[in-house]
């Protein structure tokens, strides 16, 4: 959790950076929404490097053992994090600056991706009979835990240095320095997120593959031949999940603060340091459920309560229309939307550490559970931003409720598709 917690804090200091700052500083100066799409586009290039990062991670994983692999991807990803706090602007250099910053990003994006399926791997394999979604739960809660310190972190930052991103001058001390400092703070994280990390000993369900012979020569090659049944599933379980937090998050913090306008024309304008302010609130809701659907996940099955949510996210979807259209909106209306989507998020999230690892045998399981979580990504978080953006600019708010509704009815189809995990041994499968 604390090592999950910091790898989430270091990519998501990134997406509250993509609205409020990167647009600004690293882009052509010009339409505001082109640069908001630029600055969104470098922010989805991590969601593609995220499978390559799971493939890369997952190898070794699966190979050397889960410990050394956690190691280096909060390597890949605190370095990454800290030199992005070095960058020169587009002022100073012109094109080289997102050209680095893109490349940084994709760092983070191989960092992330071999960070999710080791930690969950971590957990499910240690954990006691019975109590596998309990314990992988805790892993989960690093991306609430990371969302709330970044957020905070920015909240803190804007009200410290008296920061208004709509009238604030270009040589404003935040544009200047300030937004740096979670990302060069980063590195002090990462120094504990070692010391905890190198104190890790090895799953007993990994170390009984490696006695047993289990261990194969290309990870990749095997889980393609043996497992691409549960890939597929897998990918498409977490899909709705994906596709509903980086809409929640990421674009809603653009629509509610008006850098982007519905298609009526109406635009939607709360403070930024209040909309941080509202998202703070908003992810303890994430939180709290994480752990409940952990419970309800080792007592009723994980398709069960999977299926009820996603049903509930699709329900979400819906109501966008009427929930935040543009002349309703005001700050209380956007905290229920947002406590409404972080509970769901936190119930569809808790189970996926779970539910993921459970579909591959020991030998592939880092590399099948990594890719499927991260070719989802692509799917569901790498495009939501953007997507959502073009949406509600030409279509309406409404629309970005429809394409949430669409994830969800996708991931509905992959769970009745899988089997129930709960009672499966993974040293077994």
């Amino acid at each position: 959790m604390v090592g999950t917690s910091i790898e989430f804090f270091d990519f998501y200091i990134y997406a509250t950076a993509a609205v409020l700052v990167f647009p600004t500083l690293f882009f052509p100066k010009g339409d505001p929404t082109v640069a908001l799409l630029s600055s969104f586009a470098t922010f989805g290039l991590a969601f593609v490097a995220r499978p390559i990062g799971s493939i890369l991670f997952g190898h070794f994983g699966d190979r050397i053992g889960r410990k050394a692999t956690l190691v280096g991807s909060l390597l890949t990803m605190g370095i990454a994090t800290f030199v992005i706090g070095l960058l020169p602007t587009y002022d100073s250099v012109g094109y080289l600056a997102p050209a680095l910053l893109a490349l940084l990003r994709f760092c983070q994006g191989l960092g992330l991706g071999g960070e999710w399926s080791g930690a969950a791997l971590l957990a499910t394999e240690t954990a006691k009979p019975g109590k596998r979604a309990w314990a992988a739960m805790w892993p989960q809660l690093g991306a609430p835990i990371g969302f709330f310190f970044a957020n905070g972190t920015f909240l803190l930052l804007l009200v410290w240095l008296d920061f208004d991103a709509k009238t604030a001058a270009s040589n404003h001390a935040f544009l200047t320095w300030g937004w740096r400092i979670p990302f060069l703070a980063s590195a002090i994280m990462v120094v504990v997120g070692l010391y905890v990390r190198l104190k890790l000993t090895e799953t007993p369900v990994f170390a009984q593959a490696v006695a047993e012979g289990k261990k194969v020569k290309a990870p990749l090659a095997e889980v393609v031949k043996t497992s691409w049944r549960p890939l597929i599933i897998g990918t498409f379980i977490m899909l709705a999940t994906y596709t509903l937090f980086y809409i929640v998050t990421t674009w809603t913090t653009s629509y509610g603060t008006g850098k982007v306008v519905d298609r009526s024309g109406v635009e939607v304008s709360i403070n930024y340091s209040d909309f941080l302010g509202l998202q703070l609130i908003a992810v303890l809701f994430f939180a709290a459920f994480v752990p409940v659907s952990g419970l309800l996940a080792d007592r009723y099955g994980r398709r069960p309560v999977l299926i009820l949510i996603t049903a509930g996210i699709i329900l979400f979807g819906i109501s966008f229309g009427w929930f935040i259209s543009p002349e309703s909106v005001t700050d209380t209306v956007m905290l229920v939307f947002l406590v409404v989507g972080m509970s769901l998020m936190g119930l569809t999230f808790g189970p996926m550490s779970a539910i993921l690892p459970e579909l591959f045998p020991t030998n592939v399981r880092y590399t099948g559970s990594g890719i499927s979580y991260n070719v989802a990504s692509i799917l569901g978080a790498a495009v939501a931003p953007f997507i959502a953006t073009w949406l509600v600019h030409d279509y309406g708010v409404a629309w970005v409720g429809v394409y949430l509704a669409i994830a969800g009815v996708l991931t509905l189809i992959a769970l009745f598709s899988a089997r129930e995990t709960r009672d499966v041994s993974l040293t077994d499968v």
